[in-house]
């Protein structure tokens, strides 16, 4: 089976994104750290469902939200950083979350562009 480089990666920073909550709850910190484990963990289970679309329009629906949850994923994670609630590095989560949300929307605008 040929390696799919955003499932991988999309899975691997919802691992990541787990142990911040793990460490987030360490700290008693309830709110945003649910939040922020959502909406990562949310990314890759939608790229995840892409692989099972139906069409290419279900494919560009499905990475769509995935972007999205991205983008919500960089939101609560500022939201910690520059609250300070819990003081710790979130650079590498805020650039990889980034980085997921370019590829995806790249993704997207080539399925469209290939769609219309």
């Amino acid at each position: 089976m040929k390696p799919n480089l955003i499932l991988d990666r999309s899975f691997d920073f919802a691992l990541s994104i787990i142990e911040l909550y793990k460490q987030l709850q360490e700290e008693k910190e309830f709110v945003l750290s649910k939040q922020v484990l959502r909406s990562g963990t949310s990314i890759g289970a939608n790229v995840n469902e892409s692989t099972a679309a139906f069409s290419r329009k279900d494919f560009a629906y499905r990475m769509t939200i995935a972007s999205k949850e991205a983008r919500e994923t960089q939101y609560w994670l500022r939201l910690l950083h520059h609250s300070q609630l819990v003081a710790m590095d979130y650079q590498p989560f805020l650039s990889e979350s980034e980085e997921i949300g370019r590829i995806l929307t790249a993704i997207v605008k080539t399925t469209r562009s290939k769609t219309s």
